[in-house]
């Protein structure tokens, strides 16, 4: 599964601007923080994070699905199904082993 946008993520995600605007005196919308949603769908932060910030768009489809029932959207509003690549891909250890 390909993620539609990284900006579509963070819409479910508390942001800095939210924070920010938190300290100034406005409510904080009812949104989830990175780490909290990575705890929920059972992935490392940091996996989220590459996600939110555009570093990473790929993921497998269950991740996607896990994602989408935590936040209770449908799949389809943060993920797109890609075709699988029909050049397989090699490894270095898969590479140095033929050699």
């Amino acid at each position: 599964m390909r993620l539609v946008s990284k900006e579509a993520l963070r819409a479910f995600l508390i942001t800095q601007k939210d924070i920010d605007a938190h300290r100034a005196g406005a409510p904080i919308p009812h949104k989830m923080t990175q780490r909290g949603l990575a705890d929920r769908v059972g992935v490392h932060p940091s996996f989220i994070n590459h996600l939110t910030s555009g570093r990473r768009r790929c993921l497998e489809p269950e991740t996607a699905t896990r994602i989408a029932e935590v936040l209770n959207i449908p799949v389809e509003v943060l993920f797109e199904p890609v075709a699988p690549s029909a050049k397989r891909q090699t490894t270095r250890s898969q590479r140095l082993s033929v050699a």
